[in-house]
């Protein structure tokens, strides 16, 4: 997982298993638009383990500067939030992906750097085209002709 090194989960002599020994409800994560039966609820992070939030933050921080899914995931949350905020996302998102690893045994999949393009590929296309009507163009989309490299 990028980002992470050996001491950032429990590589350490002493402190083995340091983040997967309980579940991820005893760690801090984000709480984002809290909404119940139209009451807004606090969004503030819930206070967990101190060292666990620091690794996490510093691995997120560490995974920013990749071209991974998580790396696009903060550097999108952070044009918008911030970068604190965002770490604290890809921490999370971080935390939740090693849970589980650990639960499953799997390994994890690299979704990549472009996934948030390719999942919603239709509804870009589609604003874009909309934003280019409303400058006054015609647009007519046509799929690139198949390049093979010989």
């Amino acid at each position: 997982m990028p980002g992470n090194s050996h001491a950032a989960f429990g590589g350490g002599p002493g402190e083995k298993g340091c983040l997967c020994s309980t579940s991820p409800a005893a760690y801090p994560t984000v709480q984002v638009n809290m909404r119940t039966g139209g009451k807004q609820q606090s969004g503030r992070t819930r206070q967990g383990n101190r060292w666990a939030k620091a690794v996490l933050i510093q691995a997120a921080h560490a995974a920013g500067r990749t071209r991974t899914y998580l790396g696009e995931q903060y550097r999108r949350i952070s044009a918008r939030r911030g970068s604190k905020k965002a770490a604290m996302a890809v921490g999370h998102s971080i935390l939740v992906i090693f849970y589980h690893m650990v639960k499953t045994g799997e390994p994890y999949h690299e979704k990549g750097a472009d996934y948030f393009i390719t999942v919603n590929k239709q509804q870009i296309q589609q604003r874009l085209v909309r934003q280019l009507e409303r400058l006054g163009n015609t647009v007519i989309l046509q799929p690139q002709a198949e390049t093979t490299l010989a």
